[in-house]
């Protein structure tokens, strides 16, 4: 064995034994695999460093900016709320509609695209159910994963695959060729994750909170917005809402009123409602209920947690003091005219150490007094800049989600998408998506950089140099050998079974293209040796370079590190079990099409 191909195998053993024991953070655990490589002179500097500069890193920066611009103009709420509102509540028909819609809409896009359409959906999702995200992100990614497999152009190792088989002199398969394999694997991931995903799925929320998490977590205002309608001949038609008490008895704060799709954000209390109106009322459900049944109202949709402001994407809370010497101090909210002249509605008053969520209107105000406000985002900014306030927490949100910013946000993805069939690289196409989307100011060039996980960007990065050394040293053809030549005289479901185990185990080290590049042409080699069907033993690595579920190293995997919390011991048990269940089913109906 020649020294180089050993030095990278203890690299190799070492990597695995960083990731899978988690004594440094993935990040660093890869910046460490580059380093070594760089210090044992098996990769030079330049190849060291190549990862940052790679189309695996530009792709996946452009996808989260992407991502951040489809959040911004409200087309993740609405995608959550389409999935809620077919799937339900549940977290075993959630994860399996979206995971299908996710699986199929792969099969035609690259899995990292389809990832990131999806990823701020399930986040939202999240939050309006209270489903942890890391019940939800990693079946659906996997998912996507795997519904690159149901036709030729879903994957890069599929097309790869055709070039090869080209230059061997066989026939490439056709565009739905893969789709008897591919078909029956998505559903064998969306089945397995239905019936054993509370056995392999952490539980585990996220450790960094938002401005907005914080402060809800902090004052627990009330965290519920319902949805209701006034029928004609109800008893609150050409009433006010303080005619109804709605605060005093009943502690519901009026946030939006919607006729004629228009919609008044915190309307003046002398308002009067009429019939067919939609009301927006933040409370309690039990406070809701009482409310719905004393005027008749009718429910149009139920109470949906605003812990992330995710049931209206244009408003949210602030925090904010009464400045010193300002002008308002000693007046009250009524004197103000508080919700007309800001824009807002106070919910919690703290005045010393005396805090009221009641029976606010006729206290006045002191220096120092804290009050937690809804509204909209814009109100929110005017209130930050007032000399009366001092605003304590950031205003983080999306002002003015419109139908036109959505139409562009949608047009800016689609069209990045589309770019990859016009024979441009995958980076380039999706940094162009998020070129138009900074130019048509979709999403500020600030908000580019904060949308950006550098962890995730680093781990990827810092893997790449691996995969170059296996392949320049000849590790990968040393290993791939080695195999072949225990396999010899073996049955052939042994033989199909090794493959799958090669081609999966180098697709965790090195880019699904490169392992397709590697072992396709090896495998053409033993169908011939063995008797075999060199096409169908060719699909079969094609496919199992697709299954790469082990750990983060994939771009759809570390793609959901960050937001899911995830660890590397949470790709261990759910993606090992996944890979089992991966290569069975593969070789089972490629040994039924081809062997």
């Amino acid at each position: 064995m020649e020294t180089e191909i050993l030095l990278t195998l203890l690299v190799l053993a070492g990597t695995a034994v960083l990731f899978i024991s988690g004594i440094v953070r993935v990040d660093v655990a890869a910046m460490l695999v580059t380093l070594a490589l760089t210090w044992l002179g098996i990769v030079t500097p330049q190849e060291a460093l190549s990862g940052f500069s790679s189309n695996a890193v530009i792709a996946m920066l452009s996808v989260m900016v992407l991502g951040r611009g489809l959040d911004r103009t409200g087309v993740t709420i609405r995608i959550a709320r389409a999935i809620v509102g077919i799937a339900g509540r549940g977290e075993r028909g959630l994860t399996a509609a979206a995971s299908l819609v996710a699986g199929s809409l792969s099969a035609f896009m690259q899995s990292v695209g389809a990832t990131a359409v999806f990823l701020p959906s399930l986040l939202r999702v999240s939050s309006l159910t209270g489903i942890a995200p890391s019940r939800l992100l990693l079946p659906v990614g996997y998912a996507a994963t795997i519904g690159g497999t149901v036709s030729m152009v879903g994957a890069g190792t599929l097309i790869i695959l055709n070039d090869l088989l080209r230059q061997a002199g066989y026939p490439p398969f056709g565009l739905f060729a893969v789709t008897p394999v591919g078909v029956p694997l998505l559903l064998a991931g969306i089945v397995f994750f239905y019936f054993f995903g509370d056995r392999v799925l952490p539980r585990r929320e996220k450790t960094r909170l938002s401005p907005q998490e914080e402060l809800i977590r902090t004052w627990c205002p009330p965290c519920r917005i319902s949805y209701l309608r006034a029928p004609p001949g109800s008893p609150i038609v050409g009433k006010t809402r303080e005619a109804v008490h709605m605060i005093s008895r009943y502690n519901l704060h009026l946030i939006s009123l919607a006729e004629r799709g228009e919609i008044t954000y915190t309307p003046w209390r002398h308002t009067r409602f009429a019939a067919r109106q939609e009301l927006g009322i933040l409370g309690q459900d039990e406070d809701v209920r009482r409310f719905v049944d004393d005027f008749g109202l009718e429910w149009v949709r139920a109470g949906e947690s605003t812990a992330n402001v995710m049931a209206d994407p244009n408003v949210g809370f602030a925090e904010v003091i009464v400045r010193p010497y300002g002008g308002i101090v000693g007046k009250t909210l009524r004197d103000l005219e508080f919700r007309v002249t800001y824009g807002v509605e106070v919910l919690i008053l703290l005045s010393g150490t005396e805090e009221q969520r009641q029976n606010l209107a006729d206290r006045p105000l002191q220096a120092g007094d804290a009050m937690v406000v809804l509204g909209r985002w814009e109100r929110l900014r005017a209130l930050a800049t007032d000399r009366n306030f001092v605003m304590v927490t950031p205003v983080e949100g999306r002002a003015g989600v419109r139908e036109r910013g959505a139409a562009a946000a949608v047009l800016c993805f689609l069209a990045a998408v589309g770019l990859t069939y016009t024979g441009l690289s995958i980076a380039t196409s999706l940094l162009s998506g998020v070129l138009a989307m900074i130019l048509l100011r979709i999403v500020p060039i600030g908000e580019v950089y904060r949308a950006i996980d550098w962890r995730t960007l680093a781990l990827i990065a810092g893997l790449l140099p691996l995969g170059i050394a296996m392949d320049t040293t000849g590790t990968a053809r040393f290993i791939a050998d080695q195999t072949a030549g225990l396999v010899a005289g073996y049955p052939t479901p042994l033989i199909l079974i090794a493959v799958a185990v090669l081609a999966t185990a180098f697709s965790l080290v090195m880019s699904n293209i490169a392992a397709t590049v590697l072992l396709v042409p090896l495998a053409l080699v033993m169908a011939g040796s063995f008797g075999l069907d060199p096409r169908g033993l060719a699909l079969l690595v094609g496919i199992c370079t697709s299954n790469s579920f082990l750990l983060p190293t994939h771009p759809v995997n570390a793609l959901l590190m960050g937001p899911g919390n995830y660890r590397t011991r949470d790709y261990l048990v759910a993606g090992g079990a996944l890979t089992i269940v991966f290569i069975f089913v593969a070789v089972g109906i490629v040994s039924l099409f081809y062997f």
